[in-house]
């Protein structure tokens, strides 16, 4: 059996990790290297960084920044932000990066999923979707969620699927932040009609809510960020909650 994963975010901009709830009313909660080498040693299994404002504001993601996360931390890392071209990709592979996760571009130019995927395979491309409900449908939204877009969430995560993506990020916008649990039916479906991982984000509260996109919702990994960055619950006491009820993680 493929052990779950359980994965901080860490929300960057300039270089220290952030906040918000629906992505608004950010706040600086650390310092996204020493943060990161914590959850490292805490038996994280992976990690993920989100240039949440590199996007919006037209910058690349922040190279130098990768690099000496790369220099403290064992565990794979994504890095997603500004990423619009193989440059780009080659870039944050030659600084440490694992894997490179996708999005506004995704949209804007979907044959960009399938350059880096076939120059550095599929593995190495995480395709992220930040959606919320419009009139009763999961619709897609780019630059840190303020622009909705035509895409509709299960539609263009089989498209991303196809066009060589290895994993798909999907943050619910109306649970970001929120700590109210994930949609859990909605996880349900969507790995129901893929064949690559789902990493679950967005409305992590508690270890419950947790233990229920990873069973309810199928996940094969979740994402939290609140109840870490606030010391509310360790890694190591989640993951022996989720032991306990019989979901297979990695124990340290």
């Amino acid at each position: 059996m493929v052990a779950k994963r359980i994965i901080p975010c860490l929300d960057v901009k300039d270089g220290q990790v952030v906040k918000g709830i629906n992505f608004e009313g950010l706040r600086e909660v650390g310092d996204a290297v020493e943060m990161g080498a914590a959850y490292s040693a805490q038996g994280a299994d992976e990690l993920v960084y989100l240039d949440i404002s590199a996007t919006q504001e037209g910058r690349r993601t922040f190279v130098e920044l990768v690099g000496r996360i790369a220099a403290r931390i064992n565990i794979p890392f994504t890095v997603g932000g500004g990423i619009s071209s193989l440059e780009d990709a080659a870039r944050l592979l030659d600084a440490g990066a694992d894997k490179i996760s996708i999005n506004s571009a995704a949209i804007a130019d979907p044959e960009l999923i399938g350059r880096i995927a076939g120059k550095y395979g599929n593995q190495f491309v995480v395709v992220a979707i930040d959606a919320k409900q419009v009139d009763g449908r999961w619709m897609a939204t780019t630059h840190g969620g303020k622009r909705l877009t035509d895409r509709e969430l299960f539609s263009w995560a089989k498209e991303a699927e196809d066009r060589g993506a290895g994993e798909i990020l999907f943050t619910s916008m109306d649970h970001d932040g929120t700590r109210n649990g994930y949609p859990c039916e909605v996880y349900a479906r969507l790995c129901s009609e893929l064949s690559i991982p789902v990493i679950a984000s967005g409305g992590a509260g508690s270890s419950q809510d947790i233990a229920d996109v990873l069973t309810r919702g199928k996940a094969d990994a979740a994402l939290a960020a609140s109840i870490f960055h606030y010391g509310e619950i360790s890694i190591p006491e989640l993951k022996r909650e989720l032991a306990d009820q019989g979901i297979c993680v990695r124990l340290v």
